[in-house]
């Protein structure tokens, strides 16, 4: 497993935060910035870590801003992302579980470090189901390939 993560200014903080925690778990990752507080465009940084999800590169991207909503939003633009914004372990189980969410968004204003490491631990430890869940995936796949003209 290895892991992209990314923030905004917003998530700056929180982004070394579970930086360190994937140190000590010893877990690989890539840092796809940004490197301050300093204000800049979400967007930019959500493409970079799911481009590496995309390509292989990466298993799993983390996103991180204010809200997580805009990363959110951003990474669910792209073809082949499945992003979860979550705020609880409950939820980032089951995102990998029945969704096969391959990124997790997270609010830097919304939750605290220590419930965020939790998320991200329930997040890299849960599994696809596939199953009934693999046919509902397939239907989300359709629907990003009849839209992908627009």
């Amino acid at each position: 497993m290895k892991i992209a993560i990314a923030g905004d200014h917003g998530g700056f903080l929180l982004k070394n935060e579970l930086i360190k925690h994937l140190q000590e778990l010893k877990i690989p990752y890539i840092d796809c910035g940004t490197d301050s507080q300093e204000s800049c465009d979400y967007p930019d940084y959500a493409e970079k870590a799911c481009k590496l999800v995309l390509s292989g590169k990466v298993t799993y991207a983390v996103l991180i801003c204010g809200t997580g909503i805009g990363m959110s939003i951003t990474a669910n633009k792209i073809n082949g992302i499945r992003a979860a914004l979550c705020s609880d372990e409950f939820s980032a189980h089951f995102t990998r579980a029945h969704n096969d969410a391959n990124v997790l968004a997270l609010g830097a204003r919304v939750i605290g470090p220590g419930l965020a490491v939790s998320i991200l631990d329930a997040f890299i430890n849960s599994k696809f189901e596939g199953g009934r869940h693999e046919r509902r995936l397939e239907k989300i796949r359709q629907i990003e390939r009849s839209h992908n003209h627009v």
